[in-house]
């Protein structure tokens, strides 16, 4: 038998039960057929959508009821809560950590006016070059007393061109010998150390 007379035998018996039993069964949706064809291109096309939109409600449905949750466990892992003992604790290391600071600026202070003094140089902006240890203190006064005693040697030279070796005073100070910049400054420094006293 040939495909054409297979054809025609179902067609002229189609109203057979045992024809009709047997296209049934030829036609019947299997598990195995349905998966032969989900494996294929055209099954994975059909089923791709469907799959994205179960799984997009799914996760939409799981951010709803744990994701605020989970985001509120793992700040409070991250940042846990203090006690009222932890908190006074806290204040107490950084009022002391504010002290030491505050004791080493003014132990910093101290030296950086010394050696201002011993310098001869302005105490009063001695403060703009305080540091954050001594030896960055101590650089930062060597460099304020080197662009101080240039800035002092250029006025100097200056009044010189001006006047020759001899300064003459002008109005009316009364006083033929003028003081160094720097002696000035010393006694600038002296002056402003009573005042302060």
């Amino acid at each position: 038998m040939n495909l054409a007379a297979v054809k025609k035998f179902i067609t002229d018996n189609k109203d057979n039960a045992e024809v009709q039993a047997y296209l049934g069964e030829l036609s019947a949706v299997s598990a195995d057929k349905v998966k032969g064809f989900l494996d294929t291109d055209d099954g994975k096309r059909l089923l791709q959508p469907r799959l994205d939109s179960y799984f997009n409600k799914g996760l939409e449905t799981w951010k709803a009821n744990n994701l605020e949750a989970l985001v509120a466990e793992e700040v409070a892992k991250r940042n846990p809560a203090q006690t009222e003992e932890q908190k006074r604790i806290a204040a107490l290391e950084k009022a002391l950590e504010d002290q030491k600071k505050e004791a080493q600026r003014e132990k910093l202070m101290n030296l950086a006016m010394k050696q201002a003094s011993e310098k001869k140089l302005p105490t009063d902006i001695v403060g703009f070059f305080l540091a954050d240890d001594e030896e960055k203190t101590t650089a930062n006064l060597s460099k304020l007393e080197e662009a101080y005693t240039k800035a002092v040697q250029a006025a100097v030279e200056s009044k010189f061109k001006e006047n020759g070796r001899q300064i003459n005073q002008g109005g009316g100070a009364g006083n033929a010998n003028i003081k160094s910049i720097q002696e000035m400054a010393a006694a600038h420094n002296i002056r402003n150390q009573s005042q302060s006293n």
